[in-house]
């Protein structure tokens, strides 16, 4: 298992399922500490650093997604999101508000390891630096792609697992377009129309970041019929 001893926050306002999934969790080689609502969470937030937060969208008071978007504000932790089947709309508002992945309730516990497990693959790890450091360059932001940064002048830019995991395909082949379904299988996402759906919110989030007009992206360009590609300087 990848960090096995990664520290992950559960936040479901339902004891039972909290307890379930503490148990669970810790079973499979996490740390694990529970909350009730957002506004412990903040607290545990406050106190303590996290490799990833398992967040209920539906809570009483501040929900999931407006959580996330706060979070997401502030901090790159990873966020995998727990929605109640039917609730799409939310499903894809938590993406766009910063989080990297969804599971819909019902769900297998074992589902929930492979996808805890495939996200925390994503999170960057530094890396010892190999002669010259490989850079690509994006106007006034620059990609190392040895450590998986991206900074614009001396500020280092927030991504998220996923939008570091992106920029790690994109830049292995700079100048060369890459399908939608096959960056939904790299990102450990099903094939189908939602999850490329998913992979379009990952893609704005990131031209956010990266391009001075995002709806007119020079870097981060859409081709036609063939899906993205990066087109460093």
């Amino acid at each position: 298992m990848t960090e096995p001893q990664a520290h992950l926050l559960v936040v479901d306002d339902d004891e039972r399922i909290r307890g379930l999934l503490q148990k669970f969790l810790m079973r499979s080689g996490y740390l694990v500490t529970v909350a009730r609502d957002a506004a412990q969470a903040r607290r545990l937030l406050a106190g303590l650093e996290f490799d990833m937060i398992v967040l209920d969208v539906m809570m009483p008071g501040e929900d999931g997604i407006m959580l996330t978007r706060e979070l997401r504000g502030r901090m790159a932790v990873p966020i995998l999101l727990l929605t109640a089947r039917g609730e799409t709309q939310n499903r894809i508002e938590g993406l766009e508000a910063g989080a990297d992945d969804y599971l819909v309730k019902p769900f297998e516990p074992k589902e929930l390891l492979l996808r805890i497990n495939a996200i925390l693959r994503r999170v960057p790890q530094a890396q010892p630096a190999q002669q010259a450091p490989k850079v690509l360059h994006l106007g006034p932001v620059r990609y190392d792609m040895d450590r998986g940064e991206l900074w614009r002048g001396t500020d280092l830019v927030r991504l998220t697992a996923t939008e570091a995991a992106l920029m790690r395909i994109f830049a292995a082949q700079p100048g060369q377009a890459i399908s939608r379904d096959r960056l939904a299988g790299d990102l450990g996402r099903d094939e189908g129309g939602a999850q490329e759906r998913a992979v379009d919110v990952q893609i704005t989030r990131l031209r956010r970041k990266i391009e001075d007009d995002p709806k007119v992206p020079r870097y981060l360009q859409t081709v036609r019929g063939e899906g993205y590609l990066l087109q460093p300087d």
